[in-house]
């Protein structure tokens, strides 16, 4: 048995939107004992990350990094029709993950303790953005 969900994640802008709860119940609707959640971002200027949700600190400073380590105004980018921040949203999915496996286990996703499901947004404005789950 298997179930396939597309999440509708609104973002507000640049940063990451913690979605553990929304992807959680869906593998809960699958009614797998044990499996795999496979998450995709249909989206090419955002991407999916695991990362520590207990302090929002740790959200801030990656995103406070990322806009040092991927500047909107490099002078690098020819690729600029749609924006500025365009470009630079390419090169930070680039450089994470458009996709996420997890275990399911028990009906459960076999995360850790501190461990949370995020949508990184990488442009400056906010959207809607597509999440595929699928558990199998």
């Amino acid at each position: 048995m298997s179930a396939i969900t597309t999440l509708s994640i609104a973002t507000s802008g640049r940063g990451l939107t913690e979605i553990t709860d929304q992807v959680a119940a869906a593998v809960s609707h699958a009614r797998l004992d044990e499996g795999l959640c496979t998450l995709f971002v249909q989206h090419t200027s955002a991407s999916l990350v695991i990362q520590e949700n207990a302090d929002p600190a740790v959200c801030r400073d990656l995103e406070a990094y990322f806009q040092q380590l991927v500047p909107e105004d490099s002078g690098l980018w020819t690729h600029t029709a749609e924006g500025p921040d365009d470009m630079p949203a390419h090169v930070r999915s680039a450089l994470t993950q458009s996709n996420l496996s997890i275990p399911i286990l028990s009906g459960r996703l076999m995360l850790g303790t501190w461990q949370g499901i995020y949508l990184w947004e990488h442009r400056r404005r906010g959207s809607a953005r597509r999440v595929v789950v699928h558990a199998k």
